[in-house]
């Protein structure tokens, strides 16, 4: 009796054991990792000693085959309803077709287009700026206030974040999409708040991207260095923005735009007339000095 107390303890001990399968996969040997695992299985358990151990298993190889192939069926299914839904989009939105079209170009010919468009344009032109003072370009638009510039970048529509490249320094700004050439990529007209400033993909269809600027009391000739500047007399605040603003702050920045204004047309900015008013007084009064050489600074 003790004896067959002693059996049952041991065969219990061995059929509860729980080790660990330890084998590693190789993907290049599929195969081999399998024996393995059927080899871990002989050793730990009875399955071989079954009759029907070859009709089982590959009762379970025809069982996951047939989950891989329908898995396989569906992402087939989704990429093709996506493929629908961008053709359906690009039909709506015609420039949107063209951008996307522009970027399923490869990389050398998109290079090449970007080379032509440039020769083709008088960048050294200042341009009559956007309603949001700012250009909408081939490729992108931007437009500012006082505060901050925001620019839009148009995608193919579905695109997802990690497949976006939006880099901002102090006074760098590159935008794009992974394998291509950067749809912007330069020095920006001047230095923005790195921590303040952030960029969003909107609708998988654009990316829009807010610099808040580090003088936030002037206005940006341009985006980036090399892109065609904007005729800065033609910039126009929002009127309802500035009816905002107090007395004080609105006066600074009217101040602000008039002085702009006159550097940009080669003339005398409000502190420098006003310098020249107290000169013609001061001379006005004092008719027996001699101001020959006399110069405001």
């Amino acid at each position: 009796m003790a004896i067959l107390s002693d059996y049952e303890e041991e065969e219990q001990t061995q059929t509860t054991s729980n080790k660990p399968f330890t084998a590693a996969f190789d993907p290049s040997n599929p195969l081999g990792f399998l024996e393995k695992a059927f080899e871990f299985v002989a050793r730990e358990s009875d399955l071989f000693k079954s009759h029907f151990l070859i009709k089982d298993v590959s009762a379970v190889v025809g069982m996951v085959k047939e989950k891989v192939e329908v898995k396989a069926k569906k992402r087939k299914e989704l990429k093709l309803e996506h493929i629908v839904r961008a053709e359906k989009k690009m039909k709506e939105d015609p420039p949107l077709a063209k951008e996307v079209k522009k970027q399923e170009l490869k990389p050398e010919v998109m290079e090449e287009e970007k080379g032509s468009d440039a020769k083709g344009e008088e960048k050294n032109e200042p341009r009559a700026p956007s309603k949001g003072n700012g250009l909408d370009m081939d490729k992108y638009s931007w437009g500012q206030s006082l505060q901050e510039v925001n620019v839009v970048v148009p995608v193919p529509p579905g695109t997802k974040s990690r497949f976006i490249v939006c880099e901002f320094k102090k006074n760098y700004l590159k935008v794009g999409l992974k394998g291509y050439p950067p749809v912007i990529d330069g020095e920006l007209f001047l230095p923005i708040k790195v921590d303040d400033s952030f960029w969003s993909l909107e609708d998988q269809k654009s990316v829009s991207i807010l610099l808040t600027k580090q003088n936030e009391m002037e206005w940006w000739k341009y985006l980036v260095k090399g892109e065609p500047e904007i005729n800065m007399q033609k910039v126009e605040p929002e009127t309802s923005k500035l009816s905002d603003l107090d007395a004080e702050t609105r006066s600074t920045v009217e101040k602000m735009m008039f002085d702009q204004r006159q550097k940009s047309m080669g003339l005398p900015t409000s502190d420098e007339m006003q310098k020249q008013e107290m000169l013609k007084k001061f001379m006005a009064e004092h008719p027996e000095m001699d101001f020959s050489g006399a110069k405001v600074s």
